[in-house]
């Protein structure tokens, strides 16, 4: 085992993965929401895309066997195993401001993924906040209705299920343990995940 790392709900973690490794992300206690972003290691420029995995899988959600594709056409990692069968590329990272706009005015001060994401990379060379692109929810639940509105529900997973991926290049992870608590995305209870790498 390269790596073996509990990251507490509502924290950051970032990490390089070598081409080859095997990475997974375990949801501990269920219902937990991980926002996360990957980048080509060499060239963050080259980064994870929501829109091209959409496009090339031909599907909103991600599974066994889906491409996690970049804006300039990469395979960055491949999800080899998958006990949760569902994780989310439309529902974006929750912000201090969408807080405020869906929630109340008074929530705007509640800490958000995104707010995570820039604490983690203020000390990452090369990274800056225009670098951060629209995010995967894995084991995150948002249905899209017959009328084509994104719903936030109860999550699928449960304690111990995981998604599995290996890094198809040199890739740098980026994760918010999301703490949401202003729906259901994490069961109103934030709980930490565990990340583990090996070659």
């Amino acid at each position: 085992m390269t790596l073996n790392h509990i990251i507490p709900p509502g924290d950051f973690w970032i990490h390089e993965i070598k081409k080859g490794e095997h990475f997974r992300i375990v949801d501990l206690h269920g219902n937990q929401a991980v926002d996360t972003l990957f980048y080509n290691a060499k060239d963050y420029a080259d980064r994870f895309s929501a829109q091209d995995t959409i496009r090339e899988q031909r599907n909103i959600y991600l599974t066994t066997g889906t491409r996690l594709m970049s804006n300039f056409g990469t395979t960055l990692l491949t999800i080899v195993a998958d006990t949760c069968g569902r994780h989310d590329t439309l529902g974006g990272a929750c912000s201090n401001e969408s807080n405020m706009v869906r929630y109340a005015i008074e929530k705007r001060h509640m800490h958000a993924c995104r707010a995570s994401f820039l604490k983690a990379i203020i000390d990452w060379p090369g990274l800056e906040k225009r670098d951060i692109p629209p995010n995967i929810n894995f084991f995150m639940n948002v249905p899209v209705t017959p009328e084509g509105k994104l719903t936030f529900e109860d999550g699928i997973s449960e304690p111990g299920k995981y998604v599995e991926m290996r890094a198809e290049i040199d890739v740098l992870a980026l994760i918010s343990n999301c703490p949401q608590l202003n729906n259901p995305c994490n069961g109103y209870n934030p709980t930490p995940v565990e990340v583990l790498i090996w070659a």
